[in-house]
């Protein structure tokens, strides 16, 4: 651990709502908000949203009425869209450090380390018009000596307009006042339970969790906290991850956008969960040794329930998407109960292993060492070249009634060549 270590955050600003407005600047200064899954709740919301006093997470249909009437909209969630300017938001980070942690589709860890000469604030803000310039995103920058820290200064750069989305955390001074007037529940890594009980033994804010006595943190946390005041006191106790870690298990699921009660409807869904599991295995260079099959009926319709899961071993392990959907609606079928009206069904994949690593098998010919893979590969480049399911496994169907509501959905600006913005 050291106190040499400069860390910056660089988190994008209501992003969902962002990437809407990169390509319809008609939603400027207007109260917009992005959807979960089935436009149910939602989970972006733009600064215009948050000053009627709408919660995260609030229902959609609860508050509809008034953001319109404020000019508002309501927007289906684009994960298309959204991945894809993550990843040019990323890229343009690039250019700034040779060391960056991706933390989230909007947020990522960078070091300032070597920059002795620099003014820090003046190079932050030189990234975030950077980033504004070429992406369309705005972000707000963090610096400080840890990545608690870091995070601390963000949440300030964010929210006081005078910091003009940049906030240096390096002067003891200004240090002091921020982790003051920071409450204790909104420390990176003090979870909700934490929050409660150290309000109980007096600690209210982040200045008197990072003074706390040394006993009463050894006796009360865990090493996840004693490492976050650690952190609040300057050292850099959680290092920097500039390689994503490899999955321990993927799991894929989705609410249908109505009750499904059709077996065909249900292989057709738990196909396209196994498709997207399968490629995204691949894409981490791994093979799956276990996996499950699951689905539940609407637990908040009234009536009888019911929900179930199956798993299998599969030996040896494979990242084959044919065999991979045919295993599965083996399960499907064990675990499928007639009668039942269902909300959710999903797929995981555990017991993962490295295709440098899968054991040797002298009794069936490994997926790695014939055609399959080569076909898959084939598949994932066609499908990675020209849109997703260009090339697709006919048991996921093709009409897919099932899919997911997303009557507000915008338009695949940057996936799609049929939905490229035209200048007129």
């Amino acid at each position: 651990m050291t106190k040499r270590n400069i860390i910056a955050l660089i988190d994008c600003n209501n992003f969902y709502v962002s990437c809407e407005r990169v390509f319809d600047p008609s939603l400027e200064g207007k109260p917009v908000a992005v959807l979960s899954n089935n436009d149910g709740c939602m989970v972006s919301r733009s600064a215009e949203v948050k000053a009627l006093g709408i919660p995260m997470g609030a229902p959609a249909f609860k508050h509809e009425a008034l953001i319109a009437k404020h000019g508002g909209t309501l927007l289906s969630s684009n994960y298309a869209l959204y991945g894809d300017m993550s990843m040019r938001v990323m890229q343009t980070l690039e250019q700034f450090s040779p060391e960056i942690e991706i933390y989230s589709i909007d947020e990522a860890f960078m070091s300032l380390n070597g920059f002795p000469t620099v003014d820090l604030e003046a190079y932050a803000t030189q990234i975030r018009d950077t980033v504004k310039r070429w992406t369309g995103i705005p972000v707000s920058v963090g610096i400080a000596s840890s990545k608690t820290l870091a995070k601390v200064a963000n949440h300030w750069a964010k929210r006081v307009p005078g910091f003009k989305g940049v906030l240096s955390l390096l002067d003891e001074e200004r240090l002091e006042k921020a982790l003051k007037l920071t409450p204790v529940g909104k420390v990176w890594g003090i979870g909700r339970q934490y929050d409660k009980f150290l309000r109980g033994c007096g600690i209210e804010n982040a200045w008197q969790l990072r003074n706390a006595d040394e006993r009463f943190i050894d006796r009360y946390l865990t090493s996840v906290g004693h490492k976050t005041v650690l952190e609040l006191q300057g050292y850099h106790a959680i290092s920097l991850e500039e390689a994503p870690q490899d999955k321990k298990s993927i799991l894929v699921s989705r609410s249908f956008g109505k009750q499904v009660d059709s077996l065909e409807e249900l292989k057709e869904a738990v196909s396209s969960h196994v498709s997207v599991a399968a490629q995204k295995l691949r894409q981490q260079n791994s093979l799956a040794a276990r996996m499950m099959v699951f689905l539940s009926t609407n637990r908040f319709k009234e009536g009888p329930q019911y929900s179930n899961s199956k798993q299998m071993v599969l030996s040896p392990p494979t990242a084959y998407t044919p065999e991979l959907i045919k295993y599965a609606m083996e399960l499907l079928e064990e675990v499928h109960l007639p009668g039942f009206e269902y909300k959710k069904a999903g797929v995981m994949f555990s017991e993962l292993v490295s295709s440098d690593d899968v054991p040797l098998n002298f009794l069936e010919t490994n997926y790695l060492d014939d055609k399959r893979k080569v076909l898959m590969d084939t598949m994932d480049k066609l499908n990675r070249k020209n849109r997703r399911d260009t090339l697709f496994v006919a048991s996921c169907g093709t009409k897919q009634q099932w899919q997911m509501k997303r009557a507000r959905l915008s338009p695949a600006y940057t996936t799609r060549w049929s939905d490229l913005p035209r200048a007129k």
